[in-house]
């Protein structure tokens, strides 16, 4: 087994992300729609490579610190994605909160639906912990309400806006909580969060040194993955333009390449009847989205002096309301079955279809 996790570190873990920091340098020098899709292709083979490190790390560490590196992981992703078009591109007030809502659209009836459905189908139905989807869900729903729909109503500036203050206070609270939920996960209640049943995991965990090195190793291929997505932010925002699609479809690109990693692993997990580990990871990938992101934005937003909408449509208030009602039912039984997949991922094929048909 150390052998097999040495030889794929070797591999994957020097070359291909030496490999992407070389082409993206001399990306320049080819077509320009050539050029965007050589670095799609390379920020996509990154980001499976800071997957695969990833999780040899969350193999030597165990849950549920495992799948908290891999949710840090992707939103340090999601974060370079964001701040690359914030500040190569031209100013798009709506871009952070159009990412954020994307992913908490996405991980509530995408990455949830899928997961339950592939499940269920092997296994007929799963079994999880309530406790820790509720705690997931308990730090996500006031998180998502105060960034996106309640600057719709404030009154010291119109919406879809905060003021200066209030900004800065939502940002410091969205922060405090992620902070306290991590507290939550790894020390005072980390039982809510590990698989209940006994199932032999499938790979071992690989030896310290091994894990060590993976750690080393995701840090270069995040590095890689930072690089190429400041290249490849203007590329996202010409085709944008080119197929005359709508803007807000910039966030659904950001959210959705940095929740690649989080579905193969989380897809692999339910595939293995452990969907306890993948609602840590879809759940887990929307609350460090919100606690992260968006105080990082916040105080790039400030520092650049660029307004920063948030506040999302009625339209879209709507249905992320009923996401969280349907998601309350569907994690508050502790088991789940194919018709609970299925609804979900109509709401998303209804949260798609209205970006292009509002």
């Amino acid at each position: 087994m150390a052998a097999t996790h040495t030889n794929r570190i070797a591999i994957s873990g020097w070359l291909i992300p030496l490999v992407a920091l070389a082409a993206g340098a001399m990306i320049g020098k080819t077509d320009v729609w050539l050029a965007g899709a050589l670095l799609a292709v390379l920020l996509l083979a990154s980001v499976m490579i800071a997957v695969h490190h990833a999780e040899l790390v969350a193999l030597w560490l165990g849950e549920p610190y495992g799948t908290l590196v891999l949710t840090l992981a992707v939103t340090i992703i999601e974060l370079a994605l964001i701040i690359s078009l914030m500040l190569t591109g031209k100013p798009n007030p709506s871009l952070a909160r159009d990412t954020v809502h994307a992913v908490v659209m996405l991980v509530l009836n995408g990455l949830a639906g899928i997961c339950i459905v592939a499940g269920t189908l092997r296994h007929r139905e799963q079994e999880f912990q309530t406790l820790g989807a509720n705690a997931f869900l308990a730090v996500l729903m006031p998180m998502a309400i105060l960034v996106l729909v309640l600057p719709n109503y404030t009154l010291a500036t119109p919406g879809p806006y905060y003021s200066s203050h209030q900004l800065i206070f939502v940002g410091s609270t969205c922060f405090a909580l992620y902070l306290v939920f991590l507290f939550v996960q790894t020390v005072r209640h980390q039982d809510y969060f590990v698989p209940t049943g006994a199932i032999e995991a499938e790979h071992a965990a690989p030896p310290a040194w091994i894990g060590a090195l993976s750690g080393g190793l995701l840090v270069l291929t995040l590095v890689a993955v930072i690089l190429l997505a400041k290249l490849l932010a203007p590329f996202i925002e010409r085709s944008i333009v080119a197929a005359g699609a709508p803007f807000k479809l910039a966030g659904v690109i950001v959210a959705a390449i940095v929740l690649l990693p989080e579905f193969f692993a989380a897809m692999r997990a339910a595939r293995r009847n452990l969907l306890q580990t993948s609602i840590n990871l879809a759940l887990g990938s929307a609350v460090a989205c919100i606690g992260l992101t968006v105080p990082a934005v916040t105080v790039i937003a400030t520092w650049l002096g660029q307004p920063l909408a948030l506040g999302i449509d009625s339209e879209s208030t709507l249905l992320l309301v009923l996401s969280f009602m349907v998601a309350l039912l569907t994690y508050g039984q502790g088991r789940t079955n194919l018709l609970a997949g299925f609804v979900h991922l109509v709401l998303l094929a209804s949260y798609v279809f209205l970006i292009f048909a509002p």
